[in-house]
C-alpha cells in the first residue's frame, strides 16, 4: 500500500478534459503536474487548435506542449451520438469535467452539468468560458484580450494620451485558469466532506475585474471624483513608484510612507524630507515630474543600473530591474526559485518554460511529463477503464469515430 504522505497532492483523481487554446489547459496542466490523471479530449481532424500555434519545431508547437504535458490523448468525433454514448460510459469513472467552449456548446452535445451529475453526482465541472455561464452576454465568443477590455485592465494600461494597451501575455486567459484550478481544488475538499460534486463557474472578465486593487472602490468611495485612467510608466496611487531610467535600460521602484525616508537617505539627499513638494504622498503625486527628474538624475551617475539596484536594496528601497522574458530565463532569482524547466519533447526536443509557481513543503509537482499525440491514447483509455475489445476499437477508428494524427 503507497504511504499516504507520499501521494501527490490530486493523485488519484481523474479528468475528463474538454478545453482547448490556454485558459482550460493550463489549468489541467496543473491538475497533472500534481497527479491527477487527465483525459484530454478532441476533435479529429486536427484537434486542439494550439496543436498548430507557432512557433513549432518538428512541426510540434511549444504553447501545446507547455500546456498540455502528462495528459492522456482521446479524440472523438463529438458530432456523433456514438461519442457522446461512450463520454456518458466515462463519467461515472472520472472525478472532475473541465470545457472552456462557449456557454451552450456542452448542454447542446447532452454533456452540461445537470446532464452528467445525475450520471455521478459527485462529479465536479468547471466550465471557464469568456463572459460566465449567466447574464445577457453569456453566449458571446470571447478571447483574452476581449476580457481585458471588458475588465477595464486596458482602460488603465497606457500612456495617459495614448490609446489604452492590452498587457503583453495572455494574462486573462492564464488567469482564468489559475481561479479554475484553485475552484476545483476547493469543490474536491467540499466533495470529500458532502460526497456531492457542483459546477464551477469562471468567467474570465470576472477573475480579470477581481484583480482591480483600487480603479473600483477608490471611484465608487469619492463618488466618482476619483477616475481610474492610464498613467504610463507610473503607478497612479502612490510615488515616486514606476519605471525609472537607469544607465542601462530600466528600473522599477516604489516608496509608500514607509520607505520614502529610506529613499532620501540612499539619494544622499535628507533635504527632501523638508522640502515642501514632498511632504506627503498627495504633494509627491502633485509634484510626480519633478522627483523622476531627481531620481533619474541620481540613477545616471552610475555606471550599472545593478550598481544602483545595489545602493537602493542597501537602503531597503523597494526595487528591480525591468526584465525581458529572454533575460529572466538566464536571472539567478529563477534559476534558484526553479521557476524555469527544462521541456524535454520527444519531438520538439529540449526548451524552457515556466515551473511551476506554488511552492509546497510536502510535494512537488511532476517533470518528466510529455504532452500528447493526437489520439495517442485512444486505445488504452477505452481498453483500461470501458473493457472495449481491439477489434472494435479497430472498426471505429476505421469509420472515424476515433481520430489520431502524429504531432
Amino acid at each position: 500500500m503507497t504511504d499516504p504522505s507520499q501521494l501527490r497532492f490530486l493523485e488519484g483523481i481523474r479528468v475528463l478534459d474538454f478545453t482547448q487554446y490556454l485558459a482550460g489547459p493550463s489549468s489541467t496542466r496543473m491538475m497533472a503536474e500534481l497527479g491527477a490523471e487527465i483525459i484530454k479530449v478532441e476533435q479529429p481532424p486536427f484537434g486542439d487548435p494550439m496543436r498548430g500555434q507557432a512557433p513549432r519545431r518538428n512541426r510540434r508547437s511549444g504553447s501545446f506542449i507547455q500546456q498540455n504535458r502528462g495528459k492522456l490523448g482521446l479524440c472523438l468525433d463529438l458530432s456523433r451520438p456514438e461519442a457522446i454514448a461512450l463520454i456518458k460510459e466515462l463519467i461515472p469513472k472520472v472525478d472532475v469535467v473541465v470545457e472552456n467552449f462557449t456557454p451552450g456548446v456542452m448542454a447542446r452535445r447532452g454533456l452540461d452539468y445537470e446532464t452528467l451529475a445525475a450520471i455521478n453526482p459527485g462529479i465536479v465541472m468547471a466550465s471557464v468560458s469568456g463572459f460566465g455561464q449567466t447574464g445577457s452576454w453569456s453566449g458571446q465568443s470571447s478571447f483574452d484580450f476581449i476580457a481585458q477590455a471588458y475588465s477595464g485592465i486596458m482602460h488603465v494600461t497606457g500612456d495617459p494620451d495614448g490609446p489604452p494597451m492590452f498587457v503583453g501575455t495572455g494574462m486573462g486567459d492564464t488567469n482564468a485558469g489559475v481561479h479554475a484550478f484553485a475552484g476545483i481544488g476547493y469543490a474536491l475538499f467540499q466533495r470529500s466532506r458532502t460526497g456531492q460534486g457542483c459546477h464551477i463557474d469562471i468567467s474570465m472578465v470576472d477573475a480579470l475585474f477581481h484583480m482591480h486593487e483600487n480603479n473600483v472602490q477608490a471611484h465608487s468611495l469619492t463618488n466618482g471624483e476619483y477616475q481610474p485612467m492610464r498613467r504610463g510608466r507610473h503607478y497612479d496611487p502612490v510615488a515616486p513608484a514606476g519605471s525609472f531610467r537607469g544607465p542601462e535600460g530600466w528600473i522599477v521602484l516604489l516608496c509608500s510612507v514607509n520607505q520614502i525616508s529610506n529613499l532620501w537617505e540612499a539619494l544622499g539627499r535628507p533635504d527632501l524630507a523638508d522640502d515642501p513638494r514632498f511632504a506627503n504622498n498627495t504633494l509627491r503625486i502633485e509634484n510626480r515630474d519633478a522627483l523622476t527628474e531627481i531620481i533619474e538624475d541620481w540613477m545616471a551617475h552610475f555606471p550599472t543600473d545593478q550598481a544602483v539596484m545595489d545602493a537602493l536594496i542597501e537602503a531597503r528601497v523597494p526595487c528591480g530591474p525591468v526584465l525581458s522574458p529572454a533575460e529572466a530565463i538566464t536571472h539567478p532569482y529563477f534559476i534558484e526559485r526553479e521557476m524555469v524547466r527544462l521541456i524535454d519533447d520527444p519531438h520538439a526536443g529540449s526548451f524552457h518554460a515556466p515551473g511551476f509557481p506554488i511552492k509546497f513543503s510536502s510535494t512537488r509537482p511532476v517533470e518528466d511529463l510529455v504532452a500528447p499525440m493526437l489520439g495517442q491514447h485512444n486505445r488504452s483509455v477505452l481498453t483500461e477503464l470501458l473493457g472495449y475489445d481491439d477489434a472494435t476499437i479497430d472498426q471505429w477508428e476505421a469509420d472515424g469515430l476515433l481520430g489520431s494524427k502524429d504531432r
